[in-house]
């Protein structure tokens, strides 16, 4: 991390927020939370190995967004318009967009559900409460507060992976799981592949890269702050993916040798019951609350982001509302929207396990930009990609298109995983 004399204490202890923040919200959203327990539960931890293959690509891709925020001083999406012009600008911000909103209606969804489980009332009152307490956040708390109260709190998952060692389980019967990846009965191949390209697509969601990089030019990050860019992402990132394990791990351990199938947030804490008891599971409720919120604020600001950027609107939580009017109108717009949505009884999870799948199509739209700008030398300079990064992410773009491709028809033959 950089480190200059002016640098406040708070800023030197939570430089890894930002990561944090991003990573718990991307990996650990409401829908991420029940994705990965139903995948433990049918099919072990033999899908195990498609979270470090998300946590790679993920931190390749958010660290040359962090880097081209760093070195530029610009957002991402503010440079992908002006290189390589409206046409491919306007195809991603339709892309990311409707899958920040999609996000976002499910996350406002999964605070209302945490806070259910918390309190038995109903969580159709709570959806209007959750949908305030974010749009306050955004309006009234600055971005460092937010992303480092929410980036700690948020580390209350980490119970998840404590409940797995409460638990005492059989280590090599789940390395067989991890490293000879088998189906079990009653399950077939296409829907193991449907929920591979919906984790992987949950792992690169697009939404983490703009909103790392408008949040690296929220935090004011310069060429001294590269350090703090590669330190955000590489433990923020991989610590959501070994969160995310650890929930399928918990599903493996205890909800399938029993047959239970998941379908609702409170089956997730069956196994963190067992492990740890009710403190156990209020610690997780409180984890749940932070991450979902901190979701809702990703991906609210990400849709105020990426629609200012694109339109050169003033934007940033580091300015007044009043002088970033058109930004906070439209993350308020979003908020209402969600609400809306939601109050129709749709259910939240449905909708998240959806916009994973949706994620896995827009990959290719947000990562070639990506790819191509950090490669410049007029916005990066000497910060341009080594040769390493770039063969690394020129395989992931091989990869990527190929998800996209797969998904839609994935979804029509497994009927969306059944």
């Amino acid at each position: 991390m950089s480190e200059t004399a002016s640098r406040r204490p708070d800023e030197n202890l939570f430089a890894v927020a930002l990561g944090i923040l991003t990573a718990i919200g991307g990996f650990l959203d409401i829908g991420d939370l029940v994705t990965n327990a139903v995948v433990g539960a049918r099919f072990g931890l033999s899908l195990a190995w498609v979270v470090p293959v998300g946590v790679l690509g993920i931190c390749v891709f958010a660290q040359m967004s962090g880097r081209v925020a760093a070195v530029s001083g610009r957002a991402t999406f503010e440079i992908i318009r002006e290189r390589l012009g409206p046409r491919m600008a306007v195809a991603n911000l339709s892309a990311s967009f409707l899958i920040n909103l999609l996000t976002l209606t499910a996350e406002v969804g999964g605070i209302a559900l945490a806070l259910q489980l918390a309190s038995s009332v109903n969580p159709k009152l709570w959806i209007p409460v959750a949908a305030l307490a974010v749009w306050l956040v955004i309006w009234r708390v600055r971005f460092s507060v937010m992303e480092n109260v929410t980036g700690v709190v948020g580390l209350c998952l980490v119970m998840f992976a404590v409940a797995v060692f409460l638990l005492g389980p059989d280590w090599g019967q789940l390395a067989d799981q991890v490293f000879t990846p088998s189906l079990s009965d009653g399950e077939n191949l296409a829907a193991y592949w449907y929920y591979a390209i919906a984790l992987f697509g949950a792992a690169m969601t697009p939404y983490e890269v703009f909103f790392f990089s408008s949040g690296a030019v929220e935090g004011k990050w310069t060429v001294r702050d590269l350090a703090k860019s590669r330190l955000n992402v590489l433990v923020g990132f991989p610590l959501g993916g070994i969160l995310s394990v650890a929930i399928a791990a918990l599903s493996a351990i205890v909800l399938m040798p029993g047959g239970i199938e998941v379908s609702s947030l409170s089956q997730v804490l069956i196994p963190v019951a067992e492990a740890g008891g009710k403190l156990a599971v209020a610690v997780i409720i409180l984890g749940i609350v932070a991450a979902t919120f901190g979701a809702a604020l990703e991906t609210a600001l990400s849709g105020g982001y990426t629609l200012a950027q694109f339109l050169g609107w003033s934007w940033g939580k580091f300015r007044r509302p009043v002088e970033a009017a058109r930004f906070h109108l439209t993350m308020l717009v979003l908020l209402v929207v969600a609400v809306g949505v939601l109050m129709t009884g749709v259910d939240p999870i449905l909708v998240t396990e959806y916009s994973v799948v949706f994620s896995a199509i827009a990959l290719p739209l947000t990562y070639l930009p990506v790819l191509i700008i950090s490669n410049d030398p007029q916005y990066m300079g000497e910060h341009v990609n080594g040769p390493v990064v770039n063969a690394i992410g020129t395989v992931y773009l091989v990869i990527i298109v190929a998800a996209s491709a797969a998904a839609i028809p994935l979804m029509i033959v497994t009927g969306a995983g059944q």
